[in-house]
């Protein structure tokens, strides 16, 4: 029973998803903790900074991200240490790149700035920028190395801390949002130099960085990071085109709350990907299709059952979830474009549709298409710009925004899906099949160890 226990907890799937489990446990607690201790103008402010932050993020590390994972499995140690060192080497100068724009931009614009929602974005973020590259380069050179209990601490670390300083906030002080903007660059300065000193970023690799392991990346990335920021936007396009529509920071405000829900959702689907992601590479590039194949549908099958389960709890459940993650004051309101509810259902409906989209766009950066992967999302983000721009500025309704979603990501679906077909064999009924088999095999184990204590005790 201990052996089983043990061989579980160090399994690849359980860390990853231990990991990203935990970071979505603070990042839920900590969201619910700034609702209840800022105004609804402050808390506007940090969702811009957090959710332009994040397309900051998608600009530096999705020209490598993808493409050293996919090119780290089964290279050489010599090989390994170059691509690790061009890895650090451009997302270095691509954040130094993008902090000097947003600076310029800030000095050149800064008076509109300042008096907008987007002030503490501009000031502050080029410095988080700069301060949080070391950790986030480790995270994805671990993740190249499927060494998820390392990821796991650093996430702890970093996350844990900034969630303990929010609690601690609302129980005792009563910080400015600047403030905790300033601890937040604290905590990730520290986080940096822990992962730098264990050498976990790959610094001490940047003068191996060659021009062929650079062109490999680059090449490989500029559809990954066209991918990248396409997923990132179809997240945060919402928010940024509200926060310019008639209906105001108000509503950024609100329709933030349902978009945490999305989050929730990216738990199993991140820690799912993780470990996906490095197997089905490396099976294209041994060309063994057909076990690509078979971990592309036991991985959409495993996600589809779940995210079902998820989907039901979330739409039962809307109102407690609002409750609990703003309490009462973004719940009642008199105004149906406002339905936060109703919002959090659509958001629900859109969970089961996830799966099979993520899955087909891993599948095919994995076959060596991110050039097809980045037309994908491009296609979905153009359908979800257009559909925000009717329902905000004609319609002025957040309702249609939430169901925008839904046809994106029907887009996404039917695209990927065509494209995957390109390559393998690719059909909803053996999603249903392996995943099926996945969870009768986990059902399997669990009447094994059940028998064993019983085993055991007698």
């Amino acid at each position: 029973m201990y052996k089983l226990f043990k061989k579980i907890i160090k399994e690849d799937n359980f860390l990853s998803l231990a990991g990203n489990l935990l970071i979505a446990v603070l990042g839920l607690g900590g969201f619910a903790l700034l609702t209840r201790s800022l105004t609804p103008n402050d808390f506007a402010q940090w969702v811009i900074f957090i959710s332009g932050g994040s397309f900051i993020e998608m600009l530096r590390f999705g020209i490598t991200n993808n493409a050293l994972v996919r090119f780290l499995s089964g290279a050489t140690k010599e090989e390994s240490e170059k691509l690790i060192g061009s890895n650090a080497l451009i997302s270095a100068l691509t954040t130094i790149g993008l902090s000097l724009l947003m600076v310029s931009i800030n000095h050149i614009f800064k008076e509109a700035i300042q008096n907008s929602i987007y002030c503490l974005f501009f000031t502050w973020y080029p410095l988080l920028a700069l301060v949080n590259l070391p950790w986030n380069n480790a995270l994805i050179v671990l993740q190249a190395k499927m060494k998820y209990g390392i990821i796991l601490w650093i996430k702890t670390l970093n996350s844990g801390s900034f969630f303990l300083v929010l609690l601690v906030n609302l129980l005792f002080f009563n910080l400015s949002v600047t403030q905790l903007i300033w601890i937040l660059i604290t905590i990730n300065s520290i986080t940096s130099f822990l992962c730098m000193i264990r050498g976990w970023d790959g610094l001490f690799f940047i003068t191996k960085a060659c021009k062929s392991t650079n062109k490999t990346l680059l090449n490989f990335g500029k559809y990954s990071t066209f991918t990248l920021i396409g997923t990132n936007l179809l997240r945060n396009a919402d928010l940024l085109i509200i926060s310019i529509s008639p209906l105001g920071s108000e509503a950024v405000a609100l329709f933030s709350i349902p978009l945490k829900l999305t989050e929730l959702q990216q738990i199993p689907l991140r820690s799912f990907a993780a470990t996906a992601f490095p197997k089905m590479s490396k099976a294209s590039v041994e060309g063994k299709i057909e076990e690509l194949q078979n971990t592309l549908y036991t991985y959409t099958g495993a996600l589809t059952y779940l995210f079902i389960a998820i989907s039901i709890v979330t739409f039962v459940f809307a109102e407690p979830f609002v409750i609990l993650i703003s309490g009462h004051q973004y719940l009642n309101t008199d105004n149906t474009n406002f339905d936060i509810v109703a919002l959090v259902r659509i958001f629900s409906i859109y969970g089961l549709m996830l799966p099979i989209d993520r899955m087909t766009g891993i599948g095919l950066d994995s076959m060596n298409k991110p050039h097809i992967n980045a037309l994908k999302v491009m296609l979905m983000l153009g359908t979800n710009i257009i559909g925000d721009i009717i329902a905000l500025f004609v319609f002025e309704s957040l309702l249609l925004v939430a169901l925008s979603t839904l046809v994106f990501t029907a887009v996404g679906i039917l695209v990927g899906a065509y494209f995957v077909r390109q390559e393998i064999e690719f059909s909803a009924k053996e999603i249903f099949k392996s995943g099926t088999s996945f969870y009768k095999a986990i059902w399997k184990q669990l009447l094994m160890m059940t028998k064993n204590v019983k085993f055991i005790k007698n």
